[in-house]
């Protein structure tokens, strides 16, 4: 079974001095103010599509992860992913870095790797970004 995940956007003004919103519709979040300079120099208080990337990635490489670990009989006690996406203005998305640890009872630290790997490979954000953005995976 399918099933669709929306957010709305509404922006007002040019790019520079404009601004705006974004919210997920399922009512999990937002509206959440976005603008130029949130994208380009520093968040502030806004966010930027690619910090929204950055939080989808970071959630579906875990999720990925959790299920390849749990289907494989050692399922984690935690993980904690953070996912940083790069962004250059005039260049677009150039990198996005995940970062993990986790603890994972019974599973040798090559285990654990492979599985991250095998997640980083295969969690649907991560083959969305393939081929268009070079994603590294730092374990620690």
């Amino acid at each position: 079974m399918a099933l669709d995940s929306t957010a709305t956007a509404h922006w007002e003004g040019d790019l520079m001095s404009g601004g705006g919103t974004t919210t997920l519709t399922s009512g999990a979040g937002g509206p959440f103010p976005v603008d130029w300079k949130a994208r380009s120099e520093e968040h502030g208080s806004k966010t930027s599509p690619e910090e929204l990337i950055a939080a989808a990635h970071a959630t579906c490489f875990s999720m990925a992860l959790s299920n390849g670990l749990g289907k494989a009989g050692t399922p984690p006690t935690h993980l904690d992913v953070t996912a940083t996406a790069t962004f250059v203005p005039g260049e677009g998305i150039t990198g996005m870095q995940l970062v993990l640890s986790g603890e994972v009872p019974g599973l040798s630290d090559e285990g654990f790797r492979e599985a991250a790997e095998d997640a980083k490979q295969n969690c649907p954000v991560s083959q969305a970004l393939a081929g268009n953005v070079p994603i590294t995976l730092d374990i620690r």
